[in-house]
């Protein structure tokens, strides 16, 4: 495999073809590009889920003006050479789609001190020049896990996730348990954990064996293998949740919600804090009680939630974010809340 796999790229060329004299030099930087930007993702930008959503970002970088490139479906083995080629070739900052690219991020920030290098999802920020970004996944799991209390007819809940012990992943698989058990204490929830964020026919798999146990709402936080639930879940005709509104379009019927997350806002955010010299080296986290809330549940542009959601609920679902913005509701999910199994 090569070591900088799918990289294509994006180069505007910034000229400024009319005279300073006439137009003046502000006008002339103006029209060149604000900087390069890179970014490397884990898996496809094409997984409708989380690379989709971090590529989606990057557009919206590039329409702003940026030069952009990027890399997808990198390696683990390549993660510090690809963020070392990006860095000698100028781009700043670089943009690692994953808390996966974090330990590259320090491995390689010492070596470009001048170099930006912004990780998703990291657990905190390093050095002097490493910062991580994220949405606060344990809110949104919790909302998800009300949603799911509420819908359920069985009492039995089931959620397939990848990357078991992650901070984030705690966050958010806790997050969910603990929503269901503050309306339903008598839920089951059942979590199990798959090797491959990508594998959708494994993550299929997973979410059938848990609907065959009794289960009529599955959660997951997937990469490509999110689509595996929704499959299972519309061949069962169980509820499920998505990550994207491309989810709901796929199985309108099935995908109550999808946690849709803002990674436009959040990236643009610390991409302008970069260019200004502003951006600090720590962990960046938008919620409900921020400016941004860097995510939020989402059935359609309009709407929060699928029309089966009985109003109430919908109501309840409001109720909670409002908590959360407050600063009234805390949670602090542990590895224990986010354990596989029962």
């Amino acid at each position: 495999m090569s070591s900088f796999p799918s990289r294509r790229f994006s180069r505007l060329a910034a000229l400024c073809l009319i005279p300073l004299s006439a137009m003046g030099a502000g006008a002339c930087a103006w029209a060149q590009s604000p900087g390069k930007v890179a970014m490397l993702f884990p898996g496809s930008i094409n997984d409708q889920s989380w690379n989709a959503s971090g590529y989606a970002a990057l557009e919206k970088l590039k329409a702003g003006g940026y030069e952009t490139a990027y890399s997808e479906n990198v390696p683990p083995a390549d993660h510090i050479e690809s963020m070392k080629d990006y860095a000698r070739r100028g781009f700043n900052p670089v943009l690692g789609h994953t808390g996966r690219f974090y330990s590259a991020a320090q491995r390689v920030g010492p070596e470009f001190p001048d170099t930006r290098f912004i990780v998703a999802s990291a657990a905190s920020g390093s050095g002097k020049n490493v910062t991580a970004v994220d949405y606060d996944n344990t809110q949104v799991g919790y909302l998800m896990g009300v949603l799911a209390a509420r819908l359920s007819k069985t009492g039995k809940i089931g959620s397939v996730n990848g990357l078991e012990g992650m901070p984030t992943t705690v966050e958010q698989v806790g997050g969910f348990r603990l929503g269901v058990r503050s309306v339903r204490p008598d839920a089951e929830v059942r979590v199990i954990y798959v090797k491959d964020m990508e594998d959708a026919a494994t993550s299929k798999e997973a979410a059938l064996a848990l609907i065959a146990g009794g289960a009529d709402f599955i959660f997951g936080k997937l990469n490509a293998g999110q689509n595996g639930i929704i499959q299972a879940a519309k061949e069962k005709n169980v509820f499920v949740s998505g990550r994207s509104l491309a989810h709901v379009a796929s199985a309108p019927d099935n995908v109550v919600t999808s946690i849709v997350e803002r990674w436009d806002a959040m990236y643009g955010a610390a991409v302008a804090a970069a260019k200004a010299g502003t951006l600090q080296p720590t962990l960046i986290t938008y919620g409900y009680d921020s400016s941004n809330p860097g995510a939020d549940l989402m059935y359609s542009d309009t709407q929060s939630v699928s029309p089966v959601v009985p109003k109430e609920v919908a109501d309840e679902l409001e109720a909670v974010k409002k908590r959360f913005a407050s600063g009234e509701l805390k949670i602090k999910p542990g590895k224990e809340d986010a354990r596989g199994g029962l």
